[in-house]
């Protein structure tokens, strides 16, 4: 179950109360507060708070454009030229933090991105749930042969049942030593009832990577975009990237104009380099081009060529 019937209720409470507020309210996110949205096995994120929406960003740019400019070019307009532009400012006005369940490996992954505020559970202080990431059958995959980071073909059969077999009884096996660990009982005995167990922080040690964590990240618009454009890209990690695209949906409802230009200009847009650009204007004056003619790398000229289709 990713969430337990105690935290259910409290958010079921939260989503209950409501209240007045001067501050700027983005609805399309307001429906969504506090609720869970379900990530992989046990996991899920939600939101629990945010500041700004569409009009912050536009508010904020022009202080810089200044007043009267609001006849000539309207807040999507402007949004857009921003974000073509790569002004960044604005958008770091607007932020939101969610809490997150999601599985320690996946965790390491996400908090490369340095540019947030986060606080994790602390398996100092308490002791983490019986809880792992199994991935689905359809998600068991080979190592990639052209791609040290990447997956290949889907195993099958035999070979995926021994996999799924070993990750659940290497999580189960680790968890048991760290229960025993904790408290002091081997071999089904207590050692001696008068001490505690071992300390939480030396016996986490022991847990495997695919135990899920929790935490608290607070980020702002524009950063919380450059993650998504990593994260919700095709190429991404499976894993991570099912959390970034329920995050999508929650930026789609929380600033529609900032995310349609998102979508626009980095999700769903392409960059190319200098000879890249060179080489596209000459094919478009009948020229034929190959990765030589135009002075790129093998790969850098397919990664242009599936880019124009």
């Amino acid at each position: 179950m990713p969430l337990t019937p105690e935290q259910q209720a409290e958010i079921e409470h939260s989503r209950s109360e409501t209240r007045q507020t001067r501050r700027v309210v983005a609805e399309g996110l307001e429906t969504r507060l506090y609720e869970a949205v379900h990530c992989l096995d046990h996991g899920f994120v939600r939101v629990v708070d945010y500041m700004g929406d569409d009009s912050a960003i536009v508010q904020a740019a022009r202080v810089s454009y200044g007043a009267g400019t609001k006849q000539a070019r309207d807040d999507r307009g402007l949004i857009r030229y921003l974000m073509r532009h790569r002004h960044s400012t604005p958008f770091e006005m607007c932020e939101i933090k969610l809490h997150v369940k999601l599985p320690i490996f996946v965790a390491r992954q996400w908090i490369r991105h340095r540019t947030a505020n986060v606080n994790e559970y602390s398996a100092r202080y308490s002791v983490m749930d019986r809880e792992f990431y199994i991935p689905a059958p359809e998600h068991l995959a080979a190592q990639a042969t052209s791609n040290r980071q990447g997956r290949g073909a889907t195993l099958e059969g035999e070979e995926a049942a021994e996999v799924l077999r070993l990750l659940r009884d290497d999580a189960t096996l680790t968890y048991d030593h760290y229960q025993q660990m904790l408290n002091q009982t081997f071999a089904g005995e207590t050692i001696d009832e008068t001490r505690a167990g071992l300390a939480r922080e030396l016996a986490r040690m022991n847990l495997t990577a695919n135990v899920y964590t929790q935490w608290y990240w607070k980020v702002d618009l524009h950063n919380l975009f450059h993650f998504l454009s990593l994260r919700a890209d095709a190429h991404a990690q499976y894993e991570i990237r099912v959390y970034a695209e329920a995050i999508c949906e929650m930026a789609k409802a929380w600033v529609p104009a900032a995310y349609e230009a998102f979508e626009d200009y980095r999700l769903g847009g392409a960059q190319f380099s200098r000879a890249g650009l060179d080489a596209v204007r000459r094919m478009l004056k009948g020229e034929e081009m190959d990765a030589e003619k135009a002075g790129m790398s093998p790969a850098e000229w397919r990664e242009m060529m599936a880019a124009l289709g």
